[in-house]
């Protein structure tokens, strides 16, 4: 019941978004925009069923949706805790802490870079993603229409 529901709302979702913003529905399917599998997919052996992959397939796509829900709702909440002095409100802690986690800082990197001549700092893609799309919703999207090209006078 609940696949069902899930299922209608993305449907609903998915049409409004044809109105409000037609080409957010437009993707690229081109080969480019895949790679290839990893070294750790499936042997024809360990395959599973396909009750147990489209299962899978629902959990995954309802966990994501479920995911952003919960992003845009945090991101909204944090508009007006973010905000906060340091303090006790009602039952909660608002403080700022110190966090353990690093990141390069490409700033100074580039810099350095540029004070040897090293040229541009070294890049590399991030891993891919994994993307799970109903074949159904994906059937229902309009292709792409060539529109002809306006010639400037």
């Amino acid at each position: 019941m609940f696949q069902r529901i899930a299922r209608t709302a993305r449907t609903v979702a998915v049409a409004v978004r044809s109105v409000v913003a037609p080409a957010s529905l437009v993707r690229s399917l081109a080969p480019a925009d895949t790679v290839e599998d990893p070294a750790d997919v499936f042997t024809a052996d360990e395959m599973p069923t396909p009750e147990a992959i489209e299962a899978a397939a629902v959990a995954y796509v309802e966990a994501a949706d479920l995911a952003r829900a919960a992003d845009r709702s945090k991101r909204k909440a944090k508009k007006v805790v973010g905000r906060l002095p340091a303090g006790v409100y009602g039952g909660f802690l608002v403080e700022r802490v110190r966090t353990s986690r690093q990141t390069p800082d490409l700033d100074a990197i580039r810099a350095a870079y540029a004070a040897h001549g090293l040229g541009p700092v070294p890049m590399r893609d991030c891993a891919p993603s994994l993307r799970i799309t109903e074949v159904a919703a994906v059937a229902s999207i309009p292709a792409p229409v060539d529109l002809p090209a306006v010639v400037a006078a």
